[in-house]
């Protein structure tokens, strides 16, 4: 099992930085290898990435959502799949966001790469362009602040 761990500091207010990554249907804008997540109800998204030349797709299901805190995820379908990102107010103005992946790693190439440690380097560099994404805009472009609890929107 791989896993990714990776933080950055975003200036901007918690509020706008948590909303702005509730839009999940922008993924793609800014997480190289991602092709399109669809947000099929309040609670899954559909998955397509494209990793070492290979294609996958597969459903994630929210099972814990806390605005301004915390969003944790597991794939269904049976892939060993998972993660959790949080955001910590760092004053008025600053949001430090911590992402934590893990995944089964499947074929050479993805396997060569967790080892060798290029997606570490992909998921820093993608939250370096969320960074670049909220800063420039100023304001998120959306926001669903509902919460989930043990997989069940309260």
């Amino acid at each position: 099992m791989a896993v990714i761990r990776e933080s950055i500091i975003v200036n901007a207010p918690i509020s706008t930085v948590y909303n702005q990554w509730t839009q999940f249907e922008e993924f793609p804008l800014f997480m190289e290898g991602v092709e399109e997540v669809r947000q099929l109800d309040d609670t899954r998204l559909q998955w397509v990435v494209e990793v070492g030349g290979k294609r996958h797709e597969w459903t994630a299901k929210i099972t814990e959502q806390k605005p301004d805190s915390r969003i944790v995820w597991r794939a269904e379908d049976g892939k060993d799949t998972g993660g959790i990102v949080t955001f910590h107010s760092e004053g008025p103005d600053q949001t430090k966001v911590e992402l934590e992946m893990e995944y089964e790693a499947e074929g050479l190439m993805e396997n060569l790469g967790s080892k060798l440690g290029s997606d570490d380097r992909r998921v820093k560099a993608d939250l370096e362009r969320f960074k670049q994404l909220v800063e420039s805009r100023g304001v998120e472009s959306g926001a669903w602040r509902g919460e989930v609890e043990a997989g069940q929107v309260r």
